[in-house]
């Protein structure tokens, strides 16, 4: 049963020449004062979820982005700052990349912002897709095998120093401590993670991306709960991607109902109809093509298709994916807010288990849009979910 909502927030500014027909992307490189403009930006939003309900206000990680789409590089820090201009909403890691962190250096800083705000930091991690920006910080991306490999080890990591009051790791990547370190008379053998947080166990969140058997295997043994589609996912949820995460679940010996342990996210748009959505939500949708497709993020485009996105002359006539395509596959949510409502009902039927809905706007909305759509909904669809909680 659906009873709690949060938004992703992937750190987009505010943008103009936007759609098909606008700037390219790789032809964007906004000033500082403009890239910062993505702080005063999250403190609205985060102060206007706080005020209508939400949950979990969810913030992503990202590098080098003068383009101005993604660009917050410390979620733990922006997440204190927030958690000390509200008063009630959890502020969610989605997700700090561990390729770009030495893992106890995010394990400390996870457990400071957790002591300072009283457990209202949400932890979440993930693998990265930015070669600009994983390759940059000497981790690798290109090959994918290492990098899963990497994280593997960055996660073990991790929870050890969460869990354990002491302890040591020898790995491929890490040996911690190092061998024959002498200190103040003694030799190392284990160290303590100072502080160690605050709330444990540590709930801790990843993208559901790849769902191959070995990435799910990895989160349900080490019980990481899932979130599927939002920031450059596709919105909705893959229902055999959703059966196999409960099956994964399940052969590590944690039984769920379907949908349990997950949050699934969509983009939606209200207005008074489908038509009206679909129009003035377009120039946002198509944006977010430009910016993800190269990425590999929009499924199903031929070479020549993604190379036409770079190009505002040719882009409109590539015959690229629609808004009416989204809402078509259900990843976007577009109509008047009594449609959106009885459209996440039915996902509530088919997934029992699901409990956490993500909902919000591509890379490329305006700040006034966003609050605009997050306050009709908090008004106009959470009340049908929110007062059986």
């Amino acid at each position: 049963m659906i009873t709690r909502f949060g938004s992703l927030f992937a750190g987009h500014v505010d943008l103009d020449h936007e759609g098909l027909d606008g700037t390219a992307a790789n032809d964007r490189w906004l000033p500082d004062d403009e890239l910062a403009g993505v702080f005063p930006k999250s403190e609205a939003i985060a102060k206007l979820m706080d005020r209508t309900g939400y949950d979990t206000f969810w913030l992503a990680e990202h590098h080098f982005q003068r383009e101005g789409y993604e660009c917050i590089p410390n979620i733990l820090m922006l997440a204190l700052h927030l958690c000390h201009i509200t008063n009630r909403i959890k502020i969610g890691c989605g997700f700090n990349i561990a390729p770009m962190w030495h893992p106890l250096r995010m394990a400390e800083d996870y457990a400071t912002a957790d002591w300072l705000t009283g457990g209202r930091v949400v932890f979440g991690v993930g693998r990265g897709y930015h070669t600009r920006e994983v390759e940059v910080f000497g981790a690798p991306l290109r090959d994918q095998d290492a990098n899963r490999e990497l994280f593997e080890e960055q996660v073990e990591v991790i929870f050890k120093s969460f869990n354990q009051r002491a302890f040591s790791y020898q790995g491929k990547y890490y040996t911690i401590p190092p061998p024959q370190v002498p200190y103040r008379g003694y030799e190392l053998s284990e160290i303590t993670l100072v502080p160690r947080p605050k709330t444990l166990p540590v709930e801790c969140w990843q993208p559901v991306v790849s769902a191959s058997t070995r990435a799910l295997d990895f989160m349900a043994k080490h019980d990481i709960k899932g979130i599927i589609g939002g920031g450059a996912a596709q919105g909705g949820a893959n229902e055999k991607v959703v059966h196999a995460f409960r099956e994964a679940r399940a052969r590590a010996g944690k039984e769920t109902k379907l949908g349990g342990d997950l949050c699934i996210g969509f983009s939606f748009y209200i207005a008074d109809s489908v038509e009206q959505g679909i129009k003035e939500a377009t120039p946002f949708f198509e944006e977010n093509i430009k910016m993800f497709a190269p990425l590999g993020f929009v499924p199903g485009l031929t070479p020549e298709q993604i190379d036409a996105v770079a190009d505002p002359k040719r882009a409109r006539h590539a015959g690229l994916p629609t808004l009416r395509n989204a809402i078509k596959a259900g990843t976007w949510l577009i109509g008047p807010p009594e449609q959106i409502t009885e459209q996440l009902k039915d996902v509530e039927h088919k997934y029992p288990g699901l409990e956490v809905v993500n909902v919000g706007q591509p890379v490329g909305t305006p700040q006034a849009v966003i609050l605009e759509q997050l306050e009709r909904f908090s008004a106009q669809v959470m009340p049908a979910f929110k007062r059986r909680a």
